[in-house]
């Protein structure tokens, strides 16, 4: 019975259309034109962050052979929300916004122009190392996020350019 169901969703699932965004494992198109990306220096600590991240997801195998190139601005934000009794700071928020370009370099061709962001809240307490602990590691957490948001539309992308060529 659950055999006959699997083999039946399988085929409901051919029959819509959809099929793996990897197909064809690292050596698929998809993971060969992620391979193919190279990520231009982005400034500051969160740049170094994002930059790492992003590097790390693409698995960019030599710079020299890159076919494109992603171009990343970023806009780091620290601002208090909450306010306490005696007028100090209870809450902060840090956003992480991003600005990239995925750039063909063979032609010259802008491919994406597009945004990614993500925010995450810190509590502020008496100890201001904490504090700062806090601020630190919520950026390395939203380094990693936005870079994961970029490399996903990425390999949308590159997924979509991969079926308009075929």
């Amino acid at each position: 019975m659950r055999a006959g169901l699997a083999l039946l969703a399988a085929f409901a699932l051919g029959a819509c259309g959809l099929s793996p965004m990897y197909a064809g494992g690292g050596s698929g198109p998809v993971a060969r034109g992620l391979s193919e990306v190279s990520v231009a220096p982005i400034a500051g600590r969160a740049g170094w962050l994002v930059r790492n991240a992003l590097n790390d997801r693409l698995a960019a195998a030599n710079e020299s052979n890159a076919r494109y190139r992603l171009d990343v601005i970023l806009d780091d934000e620290l601002e208090g929300l909450g306010l306490l009794t005696d007028d100090t700071i209870g809450r902060e928020r840090r956003t992480l916004r991003a600005r990239y370009q995925l750039t063909d370099m063979t032609n010259g061709e802008i491919l994406m122009d597009a945004t990614a962001g993500s925010d995450a809240g810190i509590d502020v307490v008496s100890s201001e190392y904490a504090t700062i602990a806090a601020e630190q590691t919520a950026l390395e957490n939203l380094a990693r996020d936005v870079a994961e948001r970029i490399v996903t539309q990425l390999a949308l992308r590159l997924r979509q350019q991969d079926l308009s060529t075929q």
